[in-house]
């Protein structure tokens, strides 16, 4: 699962790319849970293991979607 979270006052998103057993549902009970609890931070584990600690209430947005299996990178001939 690929998550991608807008924070504010900051010009970039936050990309993480989680195990595939991870679930939208998952994610999403998480990010309630957190919020409602009054956390400071929300943690997500990437499929590397390695955490990430996201200021709660500056989140302004979450995507969520499938892993992107194909990444092009690269120059074309011409």
């Amino acid at each position: 699962m690929d998550i991608r979270i807008g924070v504010s006052d900051s010009p970039r998103e936050i990309e993480i790319e989680t195990e595939e057993s991870v679930t939208q549902t998952d994610i999403e009970s998480m990010l309630l849970a957190s919020l409602q609890s009054g956390e400071p931070l929300v943690w997500f584990t990437d499929k590397r293991g390695r955490r990430v600690g996201i200021p709660a209430q500056k989140i302004g947005y979450v995507e969520l979607g499938p892993v992107k299996t194909e990444r092009r990178v690269g120059f074309s001939a011409s």
